[in-house]
């Protein structure tokens, strides 16, 4: 296991910053801005007028507003040095620093966190900033994770199909329809869930589609329609919460979700492409649309041979999923009966595996090795990067609120999504991958030799 020092500890008033931060500067006077005005630290006569004039909740909402804006227009790391400029001001302003409301507040605005995993909220806002620098600088610690295949009776359950993260778990889905769960702390395999049993489709009508995951829940789909869920830290026992009608419906090749909604993509019928259930009720609520129809014969093919990929979906933040297929990516609204927001063709095709999202935007690779980031609400592009040979190598993508990864040839490589800086290469080869997942701390994938791999950039305590 290879392994690399964490980041240095921040100043007692605000989260550090280093020269490796992209707009940071080297001290704590001045910070540039990239994109029009400076962050610059008041004048001596400045502070006391301020001080005196200014009460502590309306600093409290400029020092918030200035580090949302930082975000924005230089990035995530950029927050630290903004923060520090403010509190530098007096020691009314210095106070501010030590407000929790502040810092649950930009922890949730700037690293998307609703909850607390360190003493304070200023110790999680700091932890998320280090995490994130590891990921800028390449600082990580990387692991094999293993597990008992002597239950394993089908060839086919040493097929990974997809992965899933939660804060304390990764989970791996099976083409024998068998879910693997490994605890993050201990790196160990903990339980293993599966589906139950009905007369089969075809060899690979069992196998699982796609994970939707929590601290406490884990739901899973299989290529005939079914959907288990299972209540973690109790006994593996699973419940059927929906029963596939695939001749209705076609073969349910992706499944994604969050707490709020679960969605599948089918192919196979036509104007059944996409299926929204409420994930509180497990209702069905909407059945539409076709997305996947020109796919139809190459979905019931999955059936009998994993060959490929026919269509991807994930969830955004915003109450909205991307969907793809090899040819268009279309965005719609997870509330409103699966409205279409924004419907792209790709004339030259898309590598379907590159399709990612995080937050609120997404990474879709075309043919010829373009790479794209776009906003899900407005399709604005953020960034573009080359990935080379991203078509012939069948490239596998991921994103987290910072970064980009492609997995292809064994390599992983990672960009920047606020620019589209190629940063640097993982150092450990993978070979050809068949699952490919991250977030705001971890990397995971399945190599071509049976390896499930863990990269780790968590900050070290």
């Amino acid at each position: 296991m290879s392994s690399s020092s964490s980041s240095s500890s921040p100043s007692s008033s605000s989260p550090s910053t280093s020269q490796n931060d992209r707009g940071n500067a080297a001290g704590t006077s001045t910070v540039r801005q990239r994109r029009g005005s400076d962050f610059e630290g008041p004048s001596s006569s400045r502070r006391r007028a301020v001080s005196e004039v200014w009460p502590e909740p309306f600093i409290e909402a400029l020092a918030a507003q200035i580090a949302i804006d930082a975000s924005r227009n230089i990035g995530r790391l950029a927050v630290a040095a903004a923060l520090a400029n403010i509190f530098q001001v007096c020691s009314t302003w210095r106070a501010v620093s030590r407000s929790e409301l502040l810092w649950r507040q930009l922890t949730g605005r700037i690293w998307g966190r609703t909850g607390r995993t360190q003493d304070t909220w200023r110790d999680e806002y700091v932890y998320w900033h280090r995490t994130a620098r590891n990921f800028r600088t390449g600082r990580y610690t990387h692991t094999r994770l293993y597990f008992d295949p002597s239950d394993v009776d089908d060839p086919d359950g040493l097929i990974c199909r997809c992965l899933a993260l939660s804060d304390t778990h990764l989970a791996c889905g099976f083409a024998d329809g068998a879910v693997r769960l490994f605890d993050l702390t201990t790196r160990f395999h903990v339980s293993t869930y599966r589906p139950h049993h009905r007369d089969r489709l075809g060899r690979f009508s069992r196998a699982v589609t796609g994970i939707v995951i929590s601290d406490s829940r884990l739901v899973f789909a299989t290529l005939d329609g079914d959907i288990h869920v299972a209540v973690l830290h109790g006994p593996p026992i699973t419940r059927r919460a929906h029963l596939g009608e695939w001749m209705n419906d076609g073969v349910l090749v992706d499944f994604t979700g969050c707490g709020r909604w679960w969605v599948g993509l089918y192919a196979g019928v036509p104007g059944r492409a996409i299926h929204i259930w409420d994930g509180s009720t497990e209702e069905l609520v909407f059945v539409g649309g076709s997305l996947t129809d020109p796919e139809s014969v190459a979905g019931w093919h999955m059936l009998r041979e994993l060959t490929g990929f026919v269509g991807r979906v994930r969830v955004t933040t915003q109450e909205t999923a991307v969907a793809c297929t090899s040819a268009r990516v279309i965005v719609f609204d997870l509330r409103n009966q699966g409205v279409v927001l924004a419907d792209d063709e790709y004339r030259r095709g898309i590598v379907v595996t590159s399709v990612d999202v995080s937050n609120g935007r997404y990474v879709v690779v075309g043919n010829r090795g373009m790479a794209r980031v776009r906003r899900a609400d407005t399709a604005q592009e953020m960034c573009r990067f080359t990935v080379i040979r991203a078509g012939q190598m069948g490239v596998m993508g991921c994103i987290n609120g910072g970064y980009a990864l492609m997995c292809g040839g064994g390599v992983v490589k990672v960009w920047e999504v606020e620019r589209g800086e190629y940063l640097y290469d993982f150092r450990e080869r993978v070979g050809a991958v068949s699952a490919f997942v991250c977030d705001e701390r971890h990397v995971a994938a399945w190599g071509s030799d049976t390896t499930l791999h863990l990269w780790d950039f968590g900050a070290g305590e």
